[in-house]
């Protein structure tokens, strides 16, 4: 089931618990993981045009942790942090995801994603797929029903113009 298809990506619900995020890069790989994985690239990209990023954080290696915060136009402040699980250089990214927003009565473990980020090529152009594994299906929901995917949208057009500047 296709959820939408309004910008670059496509936005499915492969089941109950994931969400699976498709987007093509006019990009060789090297350069979409680059700016995917670099802390000034992600400051370019991450705050979709909804604020600054005031924070990027990361420590790319098996255990390390990152952390993403964002001041939106209005003043709100949006952090997200996580672990990585496992990483294959220009490959593969396995990570948790926490929105440290989470509403109460909800544990980090209820709220926390697993996240499965993979890079392949072909002819210069790059597929960037994004697994999200939620713990549930009331938590999908609430993932898509945030308003995700028009701040993906726009966050992925800009990762594209990132990894492009890296040329």
């Amino acid at each position: 089931m296709t959820v939408t298809r309004s910008g670059s990506a496509t936005v499915t619900l492969p089941t109950d618990e994931q969400i699976l995020i498709t987007r093509e890069f006019d990009a060789p790989r090297e350069l979409v993981y680059e700016a995917f994985t670099t802390p000034d690239l992600v400051k370019r990209w991450w705050h979709a045009n909804r604020g600054e990023m005031t924070i990027a954080e990361i420590d790319l290696r098996v255990g390390g942790k990152w952390r993403y915060v964002m001041v939106t136009d209005d003043g709100f402040e949006v952090g997200f942090h996580g672990e990585y699980r496992e990483i294959v250089p220009n490959e593969r990214i396995v990570s948790t995801e926490v929105y440290e927003g989470l509403p109460e009565g909800v544990s980090q473990e209820d709220g926390a994603t697993v996240n499965t980020a993979t890079f392949t090529e072909a002819d210069g152009r790059t597929t960037l797929t994004i697994l999200v594994q939620t713990t549930s299906k009331a938590s999908r929901d609430a993932i898509i029903d945030s308003g995700m995917e028009t701040g993906l949208q726009d966050a992925l057009d800009l990762l594209e113009q990132a990894a492009l500047s890296l040329r």
